[in-house]
């Protein structure tokens, strides 16, 4: 600071006109403070009302508070040592009466010479008016900013953030209230916390009704929010008029008490108060059910309690649970403690603190008696600390906070426009001359005021955003009341703007009070109630989507919370429970050597291999016999190899997938098998061969014999050999889990890598089991001692079977059993082929010696 001042008071008593006092001094801040509301429908004014019958009826105590709060400020800054020295500030208060017309002849009387009104005309007026503090109705404001707009007058005003032209305004006017967007967001985050989505919203003005809807109703509505009602408070009306405004009072009071919603929003101004305490006065019925009265009223910052004489004793217990936003703000200790010690001692500088007491106390004074039948003398002697703060409270309100830094503001302001003002280099003299010539345009303290950087006596950081509105936050605050007509309010959470968009709103819901009806639990507000776990909501044709059915959720689906727009699926490795509330973790399966169904096909697979290897040793020891010669030995050799191979290649399919397993399991099988059927496709041509050889001069006789096994064996092997080989060299499987199969299961399986190339494995088996078929079943009628060919056809006709069926089965089934019917059909068909092949023989050779003989052979 570059400058010091000191001070000296001296009030002057009430104008004509309204209520108006002055303390001299070089500069003046001009206040418009709105007084008055509320006119009884007992008296009608053609004019402006006199002073005494406003005392009497209209006087609002809560605002003088106010007064106080300007002139306090206005006190500190004239006797701080460093913000305006040599330079008294004054103070001039004016009241609007609720009336247009007076706001703007007050505001014009700012422009003219003290005591004559004439505008833009000042002359031998010692003193300069450098702004002026309006509020805190809106209307009181814009009136006030559209008279002194054209003079580019400073303005600050409190308690509301009115809506005029933002181009305009954001020069000359200055608002003590954040950006309205900042408590509009934590009215929704709010909503949001208690899960109220079912709402209803009182505005003061059509004006803000309809820029709600057309503004910000979108914001609400995209989170979720439905708003049941949307509607104004009936305008004040007089005279003959007072029946239509109650008419329309009681209309909207059925609205409210009609309607199921909880939390109501109360966008409205410091006078919403007295007019919401006379409808739930005046139009409460007991035709409505007390649930439907208890509501959780949601106030806007630009309120605050107020009331007037007649409602002293009106009950106040609707507002008990309420919550409201408020400025952010701290106690001012000194202020209060001034509040406490104003008695009417103080009258000759205080022209309202009469008036104030007199209806404070309800009570007159002995000089004001005409009626000598008063019911109540005051004494001057009554302490503030008495009343019930819904009659009138010592603690600084928000208003009264705002009104406080708003004149701060521009005392630091006038300090930053007078430190610019060149210096002379000897002594340091500042040149007061210029310093009037710039208070005679208050238009140059605009920049200043715009850049001014403070921390006020509460240690709270002041300063103002582009477009001239408070950069600070809210507080929440909960209403608490009591029977003596008091109230208590607790602050359980706060909206901070500069904050991250999660901690934009704290608020701690254990501290928070609510409406008895509710026994301290947290109230309700929606449309029906919420959809239980497993359900999600359906839309209904023609409602609102906060108004719904609930539906349970589709299979596979779950809602694990309530009220879900939509049910989800489960993680894929999770499926629902029965209730379909929660997710469960899937098991995860395969087939075990420890379950039944793979212990049953370890024991058959062992028990085929040792039946194959048992007739395998059967056939070595009686490999000279005739009827093991009779069909190429070294065939029949291969043939019960390649089947031992295909039971015990069944040991690949259970147990764990590992890549070991998956490399091997199909492609060992495609060649064993492939091997086999070239064995058999050998045995049978060797022995349509053998009978075209008996006849005479046949050429035949050459090609029967090991090389004729060797060229039909060696080749087939060698070709599924090679298409395996290409498998595993292009796309190998691979170990794999199907999470997608099984509802609860996840089934650890072998990835074929490529099915194409499976089923080119399975596509050449098929071709060398019709071919083997088909050649078997033209010789099955040659004269065969032995009639090996008619077994073959049977045993081929067996293994057709199998196969034919496997496919369609195998891709019907899922998880594991896919796996059990590959290695059924592989057991399945090479066991027809050992049975209908080798039984025969093996018949033969151990219970039938006899016919083991080379005459059966060449027997006709």
């Amino acid at each position: 600071m570059c400058i010091s001042s000191v001070c000296t008071c001296n009030l002057r008593s009430p104008l004509p006109i309204a209520h108006k006092y002055y303390q001299s001094g070089d500069l003046i801040i001009a206040a418009i403070i709105y007084q008055v509301l509320f006119l009884s429908d007992e008296i009608t004014f053609q004019s402006v009302p006199s002073h005494d019958v406003l005392d009497q009826y209209l006087f609002l105590t809560h605002n003088y508070q106010h007064t106080l709060a300007l002139a306090f400020a206005v006190k500190e800054i004239n006797e701080h040592a460093g913000i305006l020295p040599n330079v008294t500030l004054g103070f001039y208060i004016s009241t609007d009466y609720f009336d247009d017309i007076t706001t703007y002849h007050l505001a014009m009387e700012f422009l003219s010479t003290k005591d004559k009104f004439i505008p833009n005309y000042k002359c031998n007026d010692k003193t300069n008016t450098v702004a002026v503090i309006g509020g805190p109705r809106t209307k009181t404001c814009v009136n006030m900013a559209t008279a002194l707009c054209n003079y580019k007058f400073p303005q600050i005003t409190y308690g509301s953030a009115p809506l005029m032209n933002k181009e305009t305004a954001s020069h000359f006017v200055r608002w003590m209230f954040p950006d309205e967007m900042h408590q509009l967001k934590g009215i929704l985050y709010l909503l949001l916390h208690f899960g109220w989505t079912w709402v209803g919203l009182i505005s003061l003005y059509e004006e803000d009704r309809e820029r709600f809807i057309q503004k910000s109703l979108f914001m609400f509505s995209e989170r979720g929010i439905c708003f049941d009602f949307i509607e104004c408070i009936p305008q004040m009306m007089y005279g003959n008029l007072v029946s239509e405004m109650m008419e329309k009072a009681d209309k909207l009071y059925k609205v409210i008490m009609g309607s199921i919603i909880t939390a109501v929003i109360l966008n409205g101004e410091i006078t919403t108060t007295v007019i919401l305490r006379i409808m739930v006065y005046v139009l409460d019925t007991d035709d409505i059910p007390k649930e439907r009265k208890a509501k959780v009223w949601i106030m806007t910052a630009q309120m605050d309690f107020t009331s007037i004489l007649m409602q002293r004793y009106l009950p106040i217990d609707f507002l008990h649970g309420a919550l409201s936003f408020a400025i952010h703000s701290k106690a001012l200790i000194d202020f209060q403690k001034i509040i406490l010690k104003r008695s009417p001692t103080f009258e000759r500088e205080d022209g309202f603190i009469k008036d104030f007491w007199k209806n404070a106390f309800d009570c007159s004074f002995p000089s004001d008696i005409i009626d000598k039948n008063a019911e109540r003398i005051c004494t001057g002697k009554e302490k503030l600390e008495t009343l019930p703060n819904s009659v009138f409270e010592t603690t600084v309100s928000g208003h009264s906070y705002s009104i406080y830094n708003a004149v701060y503001a521009v005392a630091h302001a006038l300090n930053a426009l007078h430190c610019q003002i060149p210096k002379f280099k000897e002594g340091q003299i500042i040149d007061e001359r210029r310093w009037k010539i710039l208070l005679q345009s208050p238009w140059q303290l605009q920049y200043f005021l715009q850049k001014v950087s403070f921390n006020n006596s509460a240690g709270e950081k002041i300063s103002f955003g582009h477009n001239g509105e408070l950069l600070t936050g809210f507080d929440i605050l909960n209403w608490v009341t009591f029977p003596n007509k008091s109230f208590l309010r607790v602050q359980v959470g706060k909206i901070d703007p500069s904050a991250p968009l999660d901690k934009f709103l704290t608020i701690s819901v254990k501290h928070a009070t609510w409406p008895l009806i509710f026994n301290q639990t947290l109230p309700l507000s929606i449309c029906n109630k919420k959809c239980p776990l497993g359900h999600s909501k359906l839309k209904l044709e023609g409602k609102l989507s906060c108004c719904y059915d609930c539906r349970q959720c589709p299979e596979a689906k779950i809602a694990d919370q309530m009220d879900l727009d939509d049910c989800f699926s489960c993680p894929e490795d999770q499926y629902p429970n029965q209730d379909q509330d929660s997710c469960l973790q899937k098991t995860i399966i395969y087939l075990t050597y420890q379950e039944p169904l793979g212990m049953s096909l370890l024991i058959i697979a062992i028990f085929l291999s040792f039946i194959s290897a048992s007739i395998l040793g059967i056939f070595i020891k009686h490999q000279y016999t005739p009827i093991v010669k009779a069909n190429n030995r070294n065939l029949t050799y291969s043939l019960l190899i390649a089947l031992l191979l295909s039971f015990l290649c069944t040991f690949l399919f259970i147990g764990q997938p590992n890549q070991v397993k998956c490399l091997l399991r199909q492609t060992a099988f495609g060649i064993i098998f492939s091997v086999a059927l070239s064995c058999i496709l050998g045995k049978t041509t060797i022995v349509v061969l053998a009978f075209m050889a008996t006849k005479p001069g046949s050429k035949m006789r050459k090609l029967v014999g090991k090389r004729m096994a060797l060229s039909i064996v060696l080749p087939c092997s060698l070709t599924q050999f090679t298409i395996c080989l290409v498998w595993l060299a292009t796309f190998p499987p691979f170990p794999d889990s199907d999470i997608h199969s099984m509802p609860k299961e996840i089934v650890l399986q072998c990835n074929e890598g490529s099915t194409t190339m499976f089923y080119a494995v399975l596509s050449f088996m098929g071709v060398l089991t019709a071919v083997s078929f088909t050649v078997a079943f033209l010789a099955r009628n040659l004269p065969n001692s032995f009639n090996e060919t008619k077994f073959i056809t049977f045993s081929m006709l067996v293994f057709c079977s199998v196969w034919v069926s496997f496919l369609p089965t195998y891709l019907s089934t899922k998880g594991k059993y896919m796996v059990t019917v590959e290695i059924f059909s592989i057991l399945a068909s090479a066991a027809g082929l050992l049975v209908c092949i080798f039984s025969p023989k093996c018949y033969i050779i151990i219970l039938r010696p006899d016919l083991n003989k080379k005459g059966q052979l060449i027997k006709k």
